[in-house]
């Protein structure tokens, strides 16, 4: 069994490791399986789709993601922390994953099925919906006066704006290069 969970794993880095090249073209199952050395069978005995692939990398994500977030928000009490810190924990995870950024903008999932696109419009919702909490938190604590609906929405485009820069330019635009210039841009507008 651990063989099995190990070359699920193995399958899951590879993919991510290819859509970190920076002319990806759309990958296929035959190029996948090339790179790993086997078969296309071989990776419909760990997958039932190139879909479930794509959906294990979003799973990924996600608890990755949200496993930082929840100790931030659980360990920090500032509500105006909390944002920092979210806003640069997913920054930096695009600058750490290069190929998850391509899954993260919807990049990866052109051309893949639908239902990867809305979950990953659905992480998009949570992590604005996080982001509007802590504006609530900061709101109670009187360290802005922002509207917590549009300030959310806003820190979440810079986001997703970051990320597109960094894929779009080959991942050589760092997503949180000069973090503590931007932050204090963005927080002298809260």
């Amino acid at each position: 069994m651990a063989a099995t969970g190990e070359r699920k794993l193995q399958i899951l880095q590879t993919l991510a490791e290819m859509l970190q090249m920076p002319a990806a073209e759309k990958i296929t199952t035959a190029a996948l399986a090339a790179r790993l050395q086997v078969s296309e069978a071989a990776l419909y005995r760990h997958f039932a789709s190139k879909a479930q692939m794509y959906e294990g990398l979003i799973e990924f994500i996600e608890q990755s993601v949200f496993g930082i977030i929840n100790k931030i928000t659980s360990q920090q009490e500032s509500g105006m922390a909390q944002l920092e810190a979210i806003v640069n924990v997913l920054l930096g995870f695009a600058a750490t994953n290069p190929g998850m950024t391509r899954v993260l903008i919807g990049d990866a999932l052109v051309n893949e099925n639908d239902r990867l696109q809305a979950r990953i419009n659905q992480l998009h919702d949570r992590l604005e919906a996080t982001l509007r909490q802590s504006l609530r938190i900061a709101a109670s604590q009187q360290e802005t006066q922002a509207d917590a609906n549009i300030t959310a929405n806003m820190l979440l485009c810079v986001v997703v704006g970051r990320w597109q820069q960094f894929a779009k330019s080959g991942f050589k635009r760092s997503p949180n290069a000069d973090f503590a210039a931007l932050w204090t841009s963005l927080r002298s507008g809260m």
